[in-house]
């Protein structure tokens, strides 16, 4: 029942608009701004699960790994066959049903934007966006002058602040909403976590 109701919460802040323009900032949006801010920049590493729900409502869970700056790697449950990792620069996306591997740039999706070192609500991002609602701290933003690529909204719980939730929407206008769950902080992972040269993507996709 706790964890039905975590997820049921965040979609209580009202839907995202097309608009892409920066906010009209109060003084506590400032405030919380910094308290985001400063959250997100002392959060080293997190393995929490996950659940994913897309823009035709289909869903899917898994495991989800993150350390900060630029790592990150989504392991999804059966009978969902995707593989997602971030790391150099890039995000991988490998259909292990389908053995197809697609690679893009990380500084190209919304979603690099979680994986930043030293991140700043200003600047490179534009912030359009910040609301609350139930104890949540919902920022909408996007890298500035690039509002074409997508958006990104990042959901904290308010006290204690913790990032509970993020939802993409990507250049095509289609969202993806991610929601956390038992998360661990502050663990050590091997390095090839988060590496694209695994043998076995190499087997599943026939190189030598």
């Amino acid at each position: 029942m706790q964890r039905r109701a975590l997820f049921a919460l965040p979609f209580l802040l009202p839907p995202l608009t097309a608009l892409a323009q920066q906010a009209s900032l109060s003084d506590r949006d400032r405030a919380d701004l910094a308290r985001a801010e400063a959250w997100m920049n002392a959060l080293q590493s997190l393995k929490a699960r996950f659940l994913q729900i897309g823009q035709n409502g289909g869903s899917a869970e898994g495991t989800g790994w993150i350390v900060r700056p630029g790592r990150m790697r989504f392991e999804y449950d059966p009978p969902e066959p995707l593989l997602l990792i971030a790391s150099h620069g890039q995000f991988f996306y490998f259909d292990k049903q389908l053995r197809q591997a697609t690679t893009v740039p990380l500084a190209a999706t919304p979603l690099g934007i979680l994986l930043s070192d030293n991140l700043r609500f200003s600047g490179d991002i534009t912030v359009t966006r910040v609301e609350r609602a139930s104890g949540l701290l919902g920022i909408t933003l996007f890298r500035t002058g690039r509002a074409a690529e997508g958006r990104l909204t990042l959901i904290f719980s308010d006290q204690p602040m913790e990032l509970k939730q993020w939802a993409v929407v990507d250049a095509q206008g289609q969202e993806t909403r991610v929601s956390l769950y038992q998360p661990e902080y502050g663990g050590r992972f091997p390095s090839s976590l988060f590496e694209f040269n695994d043998p076995r993507f190499r087997e599943q996709l026939g190189i030598p």
